[in-house]
């Protein structure tokens, strides 16, 4: 034989021992040996699925945007941890836990344990729809093969969920507290209620104080005098301006709706879709984008607490009694929104939990610059928006509230400020690699 001929049968052999490791390797997954996270079949769709769920419990509970904040965070740090604790240093980077410590089963599978993870948390917030959540469990853990991996993966998901309605279940977040009617110049005048959550316990940030911001502009400032003018006649409900409603209608999202945090969950849960996430990365994008927005939650209602800055309707009423000789009283003025706003005017929920979604997934992707189209639940006619970022979403649902004469605009800007900064905190801090480098300044996350 010659040398050809031996070359020739040594690229067949080594040809026939690749095919045979590819078929055993396939074999084994198929079988209970460890699979991928976030094979096509089961990855991040089980992911979206319960977010998905979550959403629509929301909704039909008419949480509050605080409530709905807590729950979105309370799965995805579930979902998160049951998936890290299996694959984490066992074909995925070993990854801190956002709340459960220790390692789940080296044999379980990830699919179910999010799936059971994902199960408890929800039938723990919303027990009268348990049935749809059982119905749920059960069809997802149908697309895994019966018998020890799944098991395991169940039983630990189990765990981990356990493990977070309990951390949870004394965090400050009931009972409801409220905040007396207040009276005079510059004080939000109505009773309202959601005040505990100013104390409630962040699930990421060290202290949600330190983004407090300091008091909204003097009543008899030139800055307060700009902003007074602008809403006065962007938030005017007498001056026809259709455009300007609509993009207030598109961002209101009141009670009954999933809320602004589960919007910004949307929009987390389409981009991970469109760029094909695995379930590991999947769960840990969603962990990382709802703790940002549970703990800006906190430092929003912290202020409102704090300064108890009227609405504008008031203030545009009652100017007369602002000591600024650069307003004027309208005490026919009405908000566009057709309402004065059920809590403090400083500062902007909607802007705080915009931009702290914003921050999170622009650096998850390491990018801004991802479009991405959006039909709210309070969206005109149903139509979606289309944006070519992150931040371009952002700025406009911020800049919604001034549309609706619902806040100033220095309201505005105050709360992208929380946002931002609780976002950069999550990012720095969470969820980190426990070995080598962090997801800090380094792309791909």
């Amino acid at each position: 034989m010659g040398w050809a001929e031996r070359r020739l049968d040594t690229l067949e052999e080594a040809m026939r021992r690749i095919i045979v490791a590819v078929l055993l390797g396939l074999v084994c997954t198929g079988l209970g040996a460890p699979a991928r996270a976030g094979a096509p079949a089961r990855g991040f769709d089980g992911v979206r699925g319960w977010n998905e769920a979550a959403l629509q419990a929301v909704r039909a509970l008419r949480a509050s945007d605080a409530d709905a904040a807590r729950w979105y965070a309370m799965l995805n740090v579930a979902m998160y941890d049951a998936v890290n604790g299996i694959v984490g240093g066992r074909g995925e980077p070993a990854r801190e836990p956002a709340l459960v410590t220790g390692r789940g089963p080296r044999d379980g599978d990830p699919f179910a344990a999010a799936v059971a993870a994902a199960h408890t948390v929800l039938v723990a917030v919303d027990p009268a729809r348990a049935a749809e959540y059982d119905a749920r469990r059960a069809a997802d853990l149908a697309r895994v093969a019966p018998g020890h991996r799944r098991a395991e993966g169940v039983r630990w998901g189990e765990q981990v969920g356990r493990e977070v309605v309990r951390a949870r279940a004394d965090d400050g977040s009931s009972p409801v507290r409220s905040q007396p009617a207040g009276a005079g110049p510059g004080v939000f005048r109505a009773e309202w209620s959601g005040v505990q959550y100013a104390d409630v316990r962040p699930f990421a940030v060290r202290d949600p104080g330190a983004y407090v911001p300091g008091p909204p502009p003097a009543l008899d400032s030139v800055t307060y005098a700009a902003a007074f003018a602008e809403i006065a006649v962007l938030g005017d409900a007498r001056v026809p301006a259709p455009d300007l409603l609509a993009t207030y209608q598109f961002w209101s999202l009141p009670a009954g709706s999933d809320q602004p945090p589960g919007e910004w969950m949307r929009i987390a849960l389409t981009a991970g879709g469109d760029r094909g996430l695995s379930l590991a990365r999947g769960a840990r994008m969603t962990a990382l984008v709802s703790m940002a927005l549970a703990d800006s939650t906190v430092t929003t209602v912290r202020t409102k607490q704090t300064y108890r800055h009227w609405r504008p309707t008031t203030a545009i009423r009652e100017a007369d009694t602002d000591g600024n000789p650069l307003t004027s009283a309208d005490p026919a003025w009405t908000a566009r929104s057709g309402s004065v706003g059920g809590t403090p005017e400083w500062t902007s929920g909607h802007s705080s939990y915009s931009n702290a979604a914003a921050t999170v997934l622009a650096g998850f992707f390491c990018s801004d610059n991802v479009g991405f189209s959006l039909a709210t639940d309070t969206a005109p006619a149903g139509q979606a928006r289309t944006y070519p970022s992150f931040s371009s979403a952002a700025a406009e649902a911020g800049r919604s509230r001034v549309y609706g004469g619902q806040h100033f605009a220095f309201s505005d800007r105050a709360g992208q400020a929380i946002g931002r900064g609780v976002g950069d905190e999550v990012l720095a801090t969470r969820l980190l690699r426990e070995q080598g480098r962090t997801h800090v300044g380094s792309c791909p996350l």
